[in-house]
């Protein structure tokens, strides 16, 4: 059932690319001013300007967000909050997958930075005016393949070892966790917190795969994977949909509420890595 978010101001981060844009756009075409989180504006600028004209809306904003860089998490938080009177919808969409081991600005491994502290930073900077905003949503995009995932603290930052795979499960994982915690905190507040898996979408991925598979996964896109504009649907759905007012702490695939794996409900888990998550980002 689509909506109308006239008056909701919505941020999405990484809403230059993939489904960040189609995101992006879906909300604009119901309404709302969508401010669009991104790291490189002068990538980002041909993208709002599109957005403005598929939609006919002027109420694209965009803002600079570096989730690699606590600093521009901070800075980003503190432009918003003297621009902006309410925020309705924050959709943590932005999500990264390298190849090789690489390090935040903060010196983070990459994935675990950009993937889960970097949200679990910017949504606490946000926190209050989401409060204030209520009914309000919180809306983090995560993956199916949190499945797999575990959460090894002994080697949070792979140091010892890296997989890239594994590090990306360990930090969809967390957004899970995080999102549970962070729903259970909230109880009773208006804000609801919610996450997703957007489906096996054909955006930039192939770039994410060694050289020799990317036609194979260049191929797969064409036949087997989701259209960006069909995996931004269930993030839509989670951000938008009256049918979930007031619903909470869940996990969705294909706009369906769906059992999560047994370890992302592990409430001491989720506890553990949230007091590690403040100290890290200095929130604590």
């Amino acid at each position: 059932m689509e909506t109308s978010m006239t008056d909701k101001i919505c941020i999405v981060t990484g809403a230059s690319s993939g489904i960040g844009i189609t995101t992006a756009e879906g909300l604009a075409a119901q309404g709302a001013t969508v401010v669009m989180a991104c790291r490189d504006l002068e990538k980002s600028r041909p993208v709002q300007d599109q957005i403005k004209e598929n939609t006919g809306s002027n109420k694209i904003d965009l803002l600079q967000l570096d989730l690699a860089s606590l600093a521009s998490i901070r800075d980003f938080a503190n432009n918003f909050l003297e621009t902006y009177p309410r925020l309705d919808v924050l959709i943590n969409n932005a999500a990264i997958i390298p190849l090789s081991r690489q390090e935040t600005q903060d010196g983070f491994e990459s994935q675990f930075g950009v993937n889960h502290l970097g949200p679990f930073l910017l949504t606490h900077l946000l926190l209050d005016r989401i409060k204030e905003s209520a009914p309000s949503r919180i809306v983090n995009v995560t993956s199916i393949m949190h499945h797999q995932g575990a959460i090894d603290f002994d080697n949070l930052q792979s140091e010892k070892k890296y997989g890239t795979l594994d590090a990306y499960r360990q930090s969809k994982l967390g957004n899970v966790l995080f999102t549970y915690e962070l729903a259970r905190r909230l109880e009773g507040s208006g804000v609801t917190v919610n996450c997703l898996h957007p489906g096996v979408v054909n955006t930039g991925i192939a770039r994410s795969v060694p050289f020799f598979l990317q036609p194979l996964v260049k191929l797969a896109g064409k036949f087997f994977m989701l259209s960006p504009e069909q995996g931004a649907a269930t993030s839509l759905y989670v951000s938008t949909s009256p049918d979930l007012d007031g619903i909470t702490g869940k996990f969705f695939n294909e706009s369906k509420e769906t059992r999560s794996s047994k370890l992302s409900q592990d409430e001491d888990l989720a506890q553990r890595l949230w007091d590690v998550s403040e100290n890290l980002t200095g929130i604590a």
